[in-house]
């Protein structure tokens, strides 16, 4: 690795060595290569004069390629498509004529980037799969944990650690069942010729139509597809771009969502990311323990979630059958939103198999506000106990606002309860009783409970054999 060059960091800090592989010239140019041999071998069998040493040369040679010849080819020819033709042809002599016939450069680039982001996909699927089994976990394991809920991300009616923990799996599973139909319904781009008419192999099969629908379907069978696409011009519709960018998009977003509320929680001493013995939360203070991860996993899913404005760009500017202005602004923001996705999910991973609650400390925090949430409840008491519940509610209300403004503007514990009970129309109501947390948490237990069951559990079982991997490292 040259240290005087730019160093992609998505490489070499976060993503895996399997997505930057999956990206790396010699998967995309051995992808070109197996998707003609899948052309050859198909015009073989309809009927054209290719021959058996000629598919065996290509076959045989597919994964050697000379890089620097390919440069060599593309400087003197300006044609990155035509470079590896040539390079490909100079050591398999036999097949030299036959690479590429009929085809547009498009027929390769398209389809074995098609192949590529399937199979980046899968991937992703995979590591998503991970993830939503960890949150799971962890929701069963704090299911029936009071702690204080937030909206407006002010205390508001208590949930279970477990509860919330869903929130943030369930956007995962819809995350998932988007991944899912993309890849069931991603269709290659099949041969379809220069402006998409099919005119050079109609040509070649001498006017015989059925034989080029044919070709068109065989090729994409040959390169692990179900769906062609139905139409194209020159290119596949940008549009499948833009619709794999929102997949990756997504997680993202439901990546940053749980990474912000992660260092919400860990500033309230909460919940904390792992940290480990020897980390340095900060150069200069020492003691700090910063959530390193959920803010590397934010800061990496902010660049995926701006991605697909580029997408939407290229898609709306494809002019009639296509213009070459979506090639190198492609090179750069799908294979690198892929990796940065891998890296998302690999850090998501990691947080949630390490995080540490502490229960005392939410206990803590929760009782500071619980008297507040349980005045309804001792209104209730005070009116089964013969009072007015007009009158109550406005003794309520007023020494409310006086416990508060101890907390607020001096500082002291919330004292409302021990107020109520100086007061002669409470005098006969267990005010202590009233704040037992688990009396406020509603069905939160429970709704974890189903939750799992009727969702997650199909997830591993459908997804048995990619639980069973192991968690990628973080790399720093």
């Amino acid at each position: 690795m040259s240290t005087e060059l730019y160093d992609n960091p998505l490489i070499g800090r976060y993503a895996s060595r399997e997505m930057s592989r999956l990206f790396s010239p010699q998967v995309r140019h051995e992808t070109w290569r197996r998707c003609w041999i899948a052309l050859a071998e198909a015009e073989q069998e309809l009927g054209l004069e290719i021959t058996d040493a000629q598919i065996d040369e290509l076959r045989a040679r597919v994964s050697e390629i000379d890089f620097a010849a390919a440069a060599r080819y593309e400087k003197e020819l300006r044609h990155d498509v035509m470079a590896h033709v040539h390079a490909w042809g100079d050591i398999c002599p036999t097949a030299r004529p036959i690479i590429h016939l009929g085809a547009t450069s498009c027929f390769v680039t398209d389809n074995a980037d098609l192949i590529i982001y399937r199979q980046g996909l899968e991937l992703v699927r995979d590591r998503l799969v991970a993830v939503i089994d960890l949150l799971a976990r962890f929701a069963s394991e704090y299911r029936a944990l009071p702690c204080l809920g937030f909206t407006h991300l002010q205390p508001a009616q208590p949930v279970t650690v477990g509860k919330r923990a869903t929130l943030w799996c369930y956007d995962l599973v819809l995350d998932l069942a988007e991944v899912e139909h993309r890849l069931d319904t991603l269709a290659a781009r099949g041969v379809k010729g220069t402006t998409g008419t099919q005119a050079t192999f109609l040509t070649l099969f001498r006017g015989d139509h059925a034989k080029v629908e044919e070709l068109d379907r065989l090729v994409c069978q040959k390169l692990g597809f179900p769906n062609k696409a139905a139409v194209t011009g020159q290119t596949y519709s940008r549009k499948v771009d833009t619709q794999l960018l929102d997949v990756l998009s997504g997680i993202a977003q439901s990546a940053h969502k749980t990474g912000s509320d992660l260092r919400l929680l860990q500033s309230r001493k909460e919940i904390e990311e792992p940290f480990e013995k020897h980390q340095i939360g900060s150069s200069a203070m020492a003691y700090k323990r910063n959530p390193m991860r959920s803010e590397r996993m934010c800061s990496l899913a902010r660049y995926v979630m701006g991605m697909p404005a580029t997408a939407a760009q290229t898609i709306a500017t494809q002019w009639m059958e296509r213009t070459l202005d979506d090639s190198a602004i492609r090179r750069l923001t799908i294979p690198q939103s892929f990796l940065a996705t891998d890296a998302i999910l690999i850090l998501y991973r990691n947080i949630v198999d390490g995080l540490v609650v502490y229960p005392k400390v939410i206990e803590k925090h929760l009782m500071e506000e619980l008297p507040f949430m349980a005045t309804e409840e001792i209104l209730m008491a005070g009116v089964r106990a013969g009072g007015d519940r007009q009158d109550l509610h406005e003794l309520i209300r007023v020494h409310s606002q006086d416990a508060a403004r101890e907390v607020k503007e001096f500082g002291r514990p919330n004292d409302l309860l021990s107020r109520l009970a100086g007061v002669p129309e409470f005098a006969g109501i267990d005010l202590g009783s009233t704040l037992d947390a688990s009396r406020f948490i509603g069905r939160a237990p429970e709704q974890v409970d189903s939750f799992v069951a009727e969702v997650i559990e199909p997830i591993r079982r459908k997804y048995a054999t990619a639980l069973g991997q192991g968690a990628e490292e973080l790399r720093v």
